[in-house]
């Protein structure tokens, strides 16, 4: 009996064993596997039976990533199935279940977190015959990053009977969220209205339920190109008619005989409310804007706010933007010069160094205010303008070489900057009056020499910024200068952080000469981008003038002051001649390349020439672009930290990739014109064209090797193989 027992219990085993293995059940895949994702392909059934076939793509994600829908917004690209290699497959159908909208940075995508079903429909070219599907998978999976993968998947369905399999029950629930005409569930979508605003247009999709709506959301698709805001959402009185606009961008660029204008064009509108949904293809037609129905939702905004994001969420971008800028290299002098306010006050009076502090986030705020009013007042008078122009001007270069001279001289102990006595018998203090002015012209000097510069979140903003109005530009630039300063104004609100620091010896000579030659540095760095502007025979003047300046401070600082007043003559016409230096500059002076490029990367650089892109991505081509300047330090870091990767740099160098690259060293209106079709004013900018994205892929301003390969792939650049485990 006990044998009996035992050999039931070895059979049950058995069979446990044999139905854990790893063999794909006849009605499933294999799982496909990567860090983020699992794939494969389901059945409804295990048997082919006489009719079609229900088949689902299953996903299931790891928390925070998401896959796109088939029209995914403004960035991705959805899941792609090619059949080729099939046996005995006529046709397959992909249906896409009710979406869920993504919106980050002011960017609008739809999609799918932590799992989801693609219904597929297949109909097999026999019916009695067995049906072998093998499909090529390629799909784009994002969080903070975005990594394409592309693998294979296969599935075969013997002939026999059609009866529901364990994967039904699955495929049948997200095939039923798979939106309708809406009779189900009682959603009518009525009317498409347009008109337009600019060079952007309107949309307005009426609809009604027979239950009041709850939260009414839109997807709307159309003519490749466009780009779709979140609506705004009006509902009657009692809840069941709902009017929701749509503001639409990129109409401008529209260009075949219908013209720049939404009327007569069809769009497939997919309306959402909660758990239900309807689909419709409607004619959009030409009206005028009208307030049909009563009150807007609590949750809308009005149309002219919901075409980009809010002023309040622009300066919270600022403010860390700002914040971030500090941890940029081309603030390195900026933070030499704080440590040396931290050095001065180091066991000081805490008045003082609060005091001190706050006089330097003054300087910062206020030089901010000063550039934002210059570039209101530049753009009401016609002229490009954007972040860090005035790196453009050879004047404006000049002088800042000379007063980073100056200052490297100040930290050797050649002199020392005094305010005129009216200004310090002011104060009851001459000392105290002068460190004050002495820390509002670092504040300025920071500021000055941080905005060559970009970071993120800050390019967002500075492009809501110059795109609004005046009050735009002011409370944004107001909102940077808060965000740079914040670390003086944490040492102003927490004076005690300076005391930590030992008191002032003979140790902070060494640190001065130290924090002198990076201020130097930066002087010899930008004589390199004055010759990009105003060539080399302007640059080389300047560079002398500099050179020269310190030669007379340091002889006054040995002989007492009698240099500096037998050569003040000499020094103001030398002055004269730095000055005046730029206009010996050649037309043609700047000839290309940048200092974070070696001369493999330069050699893959072809002449900027927008108009042909659309061309060659017609031809099947994909087109990467490079917006750059000398000036531009996070455009060099960009090149010698990701571009200069071998995997970054072959895809840039391969036969169907033209790279082209723009050099906005010197003024020019074309690139001002092609940033601004953007909605960007700065630089670096980043752009990948190709067959899958003729409108562009719009890179972020600090390049990862990820980000780069994952534009190429998504425009149109084949992905590297999915590992199968």
């Amino acid at each position: 009996m006990m044998t009996f027992s035992r050999l039931w219990a070895l059979a049950a085993l058995a069979f446990v064993t044999f139905s854990g293995t790893s063999f794909a059940a006849p009605d499933a895949s294999n799982w496909i596997e990567t860090e983020q994702t699992r794939v494969r392909l389901l059945a409804a059934q295990p048997a082919l039976g006489t009719g079609d076939v229900q088949l689902g793509l299953q996903f299931e994600l790891q928390p925070g990533w998401k896959i796109y829908w088939r029209s995914p917004g403004d960035a991705g690209f959805p899941p792609r199935l090619d059949w080729k290699g099939s046996t005995n497959l006529a046709t397959a159908t992909v249906h896409w279940p009710t979406p869920t909208r993504f919106s980050v940075l002011g960017l609008e995508t739809l999609g799918y977190k932590k799992h989801v079903v693609l219904p597929i429909t297949a109909k097999p070219a026999n019916a009695g015959d067995e049906l072998d599907l093998k499909a090529q998978l390629r799909y784009l999976v994002c969080d903070e990053i975005c990594i394409p993968y592309e693998t294979n998947l296969s599935l075969a369905l013997p002939s026999g009977p059609a009866t529901p399999g364990p994967h039904a029950h699955t495929i049948n629930r997200y095939a039923a969220s798979v939106p309708g005409d809406g009779r189900t569930h009682g959603l009518e979508i009525t009317k498409l209205d347009t008109w337009n605003i600019g060079k952007s247009a309107m949309l307005r999709i009426s609809a009604r339920a027979t239950a009041a709506f709850t939260a009414p959301d839109v997807f709307m698709e159309g003519p490749p190109g466009l780009a779709y805001a979140k609506p705004l959402v009006r509902l009657s009185d009692d809840g069941k008619e709902a009017v929701l606009d749509v503001r639409v961008d990129g109409v401008d660029f529209l260009e075949d005989a219908v013209g720049k204008t939404l009327a007569a064009r069809d769009f497939t509108a997919t309306l959402v409310d909660g758990g239900r949904a309807a689909e419709a293809v409607l004619t959009a037609t030409e009206t005028a804007p009208a307030q049909t129905l009563g009150q807007p939702l609590a949750s809308s905004i009005p149309v002219s706010e919901a075409a980009m994001p809010s002023l309040a969420l622009m300066l919270v971008f600022a403010i860390i933007g700002g914040l971030i800028l500090n941890l940029m290299p081309c603030v390195l002098p900026v933070l030499s010069l704080k440590m040396l306010s931290l050095v001065k006050h180091g066991g000081g009076n805490p008045r003082d160094v609060r005091m001190g502090f706050l006089a330097s986030a003054a300087g910062i705020v206020s030089t901010f205010l000063v550039l934002a009013v210059s570039l209101a007042a530049l753009r009401s008078g016609g002229a490009a303008i954007g972040w860090g122009i005035q790196f453009q001007q050879p004047w404006f270069l000049t002088l800042l070489v000379l007063l980073v001279t100056i200052f490297a001289c100040n930290l050797w102990g050649f002199f020392e900057v005094r305010l005129p006595g009216i200004i310090s018998d002011m104060g009851e203090h001459t000392a105290h009056v002068h460190g004050l002015g002495g820390h509002f012209l670092q504040g300025a000097f920071a500021t000055l020499l941080a905005t060559p510069c970009t970071a993120p979140f800050l390019g967002t903003a500075v492009g809501f910024a110059l795109a609004g109005s005046v009050v735009d530009i002011v409370a944004v630039f107001a909102a940077l200068g808060v965000g740079l300063s914040l670390p003086y104004l944490a040492v102003a609100a927490m004076p005690g952080l300076a005391t930590w620091l030992p008191r002032p010896g003979s140790w902070m000579v060494k640190l001065k000469a130290v924090l002198g030659l990076l201020l130097a540095g930066t002087g010899v760095w930008l004589l390199y981008v004055l010759a990009g502007v105003a060539g080399e025979t302007g640059s080389i003047v300047v560079g002398v003038a500099a050179v020269v300046t310190a030669g007379v401070l340091f002889t006054a600082h040995r002989t007492g002051g009698l240099g500096l007043r037998l050569s003040a003559p000499g020094m103001s016409v030398l002055a004269a001649i730095a000055l005046s230096a730029p206009l010996w500059a050649p037309v043609d002076a700047k000839t290309g390349g940048g200092p974070g490029e070696s001369a493999a990367l330069k050699a893959i650089w072809k002449p900027f020439d927008p108009a042909a892109i659309p061309g060659l991505v017609q031809a099947g081509k994909t087109v990467f672009v490079d917006v750059t300047a000398d000036w531009c330090i996070t455009c060099q870091v960009n090149k010698g930290v990701v571009m200069e990767r071998r995997a970054v740099l072959g895809k840039l160098g391969s036969e169907n990739v033209i790279a082209m690259q723009a050099d906005w060293t010197r003024p020019d209106d074309g690139i001002a014109r092609y940033l601004a079709s953007f909605g960007r004013f700065g630089i670096p900018f980043n752009v990948v064209y190709g067959p899958k994205a003729p409108q562009g892929i719009v890179l972020p301003e600090l390049l990862t090797e990820s980000a780069v390969l994952g534009g190429f792939d998504g425009a149109g650049t084949p992905a590297a193989l999915a590992k199968r485990k």
